[in-house]
């Protein structure tokens, strides 16, 4: 993934990318062993935020 980049990247923009890689597999593994939300949950959760 790294060596698809622009040459011009910095070490931020490469942390910043390894950081989302990283993100995406811990949702890929969570929603894989079942710990997900509902839309409804996801919803009351979001507002909980929003308010």
């Amino acid at each position: 993934m790294i060596h698809l980049l622009p040459d011009d990247s910095t070490f931020d923009d490469i942390m910043e990318k390894l950081y989302l890689l990283y993100k995406i597999e811990k949702g890929i593994f969570q929603a894989d062993s079942g710990k997900t939300y509902s839309t409804n949950e996801a919803r009351q959760r979001l507002n909980k935020w929003l308010e």
